[in-house]
C-alpha cells in the first residue's frame, strides 16, 4: 500500500502526519495483557475543563464477551470490518459532576482524551478508527452505564491488515488519497 502520510503545508509531528483511520485490521494480532495501558495513560493526561476528567472508557479485547457486545451494537457497515480489530474502546463521558451540575464541556474534553490516545497509538505503530455508528442504548444497557454516563463513540484499535479483506467499496475508501480543507478555509482570522 502507498504511504498514507498527510501532505501537510508545514511540518507536523510524525504521529499526526501518519494518523489515519483504517478499516483493514490484522485479525491475527492480539494485544498482550496491559498493552493498551500507555494509550489510556495518554488519555488520562489530556486537558479538561476544571480538571474534571469526565472521560470513561470500556476496553474490550477481541474474543471477549465485551467485544462481542460492542460489535453487536455497531451498525452493520462498521461491524463487518471492526470485528477484526484487536480491541474496541467505547468512549463515554460523564455529563454532570457528583452534585448533579452539568459539565458543558465534557464531550469536548473526551475528544481531547481520545485524540491523545490516538496519537499515542500511532507513536507505537498502532492505528485507531473512531466510529459514531452504533446503538447508544444497546451500549448503555449492555454495560449498565449510569444515567449520567453517555457513550459518545467507539474506537477500533490494532495493526494494519491487508485491504483485500475489505469489500470493494471499503477498499476504495482505504486507498483513496487523503484530503483536508486548506488552512485558509478553516482559519477565520490570523492577525
Amino acid at each position: 500500500m502507498t504511504s498514507r502520510n498527510a501532505d501537510t503545508s508545514t511540518p507536523v509531528l510524525e504521529p499526526i502526519a501518519s494518523r489515519w483511520s483504517p478499516r483493514a485490521f490484522d485479525e491475527t494480532h492480539a494485544f498482550a495483557p496491559g498493552a493498551l495501558r500507555s494509550l489510556l495513560e495518554a488519555a488520562r493526561w489530556a486537558p479538561s475543563a476544571r480538571n474534571t476528567q469526565p472521560w470513561r472508557f470500556i476496553v474490550a479485547h477481541r474474543g471477549s464477551t465485551s467485544f462481542a457486545r460492542i460489535t453487536d451494537a455497531l451498525v452493520e457497515s462498521n461491524a463487518n470490518w471492526a470485528r477484526r480489530a484487536s480491541a474496541l474502546i467505547v468512549n463515554t463521558v460523564r455529563l454532570e459532576d457528583e452534585d448533579g451540575s452539568p459539565l458543558p464541556w465534557s464531550v469536548y474534553d473526551l475528544g481531547q482524551a481520545v485524540s491523545s490516545y490516538s496519537l499515542q497509538a500511532r507513536s507505537e505503530g498502532l492505528y485507531v478508527h473512531q466510529m459514531g455508528g452504533f446503538d447508544h442504548d444497546a451500549i448503555r444497557e449492555s454495560f449498565n452505564l449510569e444515567r449520567h454516563i453517555e457513550p459518545i463513540s467507539v474506537a477500533a484499535v490494532g495493526v494494519l491488515g491487508d485491504p483485500a479483506i475489505l469489500t470493494e467499496r471499503q477498499q476504495s475508501r482505504e486507498t483513496a488519497p487523503r484530503a483536508r480543507h486548506e488552512l485558509g478555509e478553516i482559519v477565520l482570522v490570523d492577525d
